[in-house]
């Protein structure tokens, strides 16, 4: 994966981020917003089970969705996670980092993690939203 072109600031302060960052400054673009992921297959139902193989495939779907696009993962700003099952993610926090860096390699957008009741469709256990800016 290519560096990204927007510049991620992580101020000593707020102490190390893992797996994110504090904040990103975009470099001029065209922004793109993308609608929540979550781990459907091309007729639209959960396609696949358990919260790991779920981040994988709405992680997988985010890509798809940045490249439509015009997009490329680094060009990620933000990316949020929902997801009905926070203690369940906390426990497979090592393999969905690997997941992860698998999809968008070593590049950490700001990010934030929202645990919820209860997503659009009850099979979902994830959901993710981003916004990537295509630099000028």
């Amino acid at each position: 994966m290519l560096p990204t072109p927007h510049t991620l600031v992580n101020p000593p302060e707020l102490g190390p981020p893992v797996g994110f960052s504090h904040a990103v400054v975009t470099t001029p673009g065209t922004t793109v917003h993308l609608a929540g992921q979550i781990a459907s297959g091309v007729d639209g139902r959960v396609a696949a089970e358990g919260l790991t193989a779920q981040f994988d495939l709405a992680l997988a779907n985010v890509v798809t969705a940045v490249r439509a696009a015009g997009a490329a993962p680094e060009h990620l700003v933000t990316l949020t996670v929902y997801t009905t099952d926070v203690s369940g993610y906390r426990a497979a926090a090592r393999e969905i980092g690997r997941i992860y860096r698998r999809h968008l390699g070593r590049h950490y957008p700001a990010m934030a993690l929202f645990g919820v009741t209860e997503l659009y469709d009850p099979e979902a256990l994830v959901e993710l939203v981003g916004l990537a800016v295509i630099p000028d």
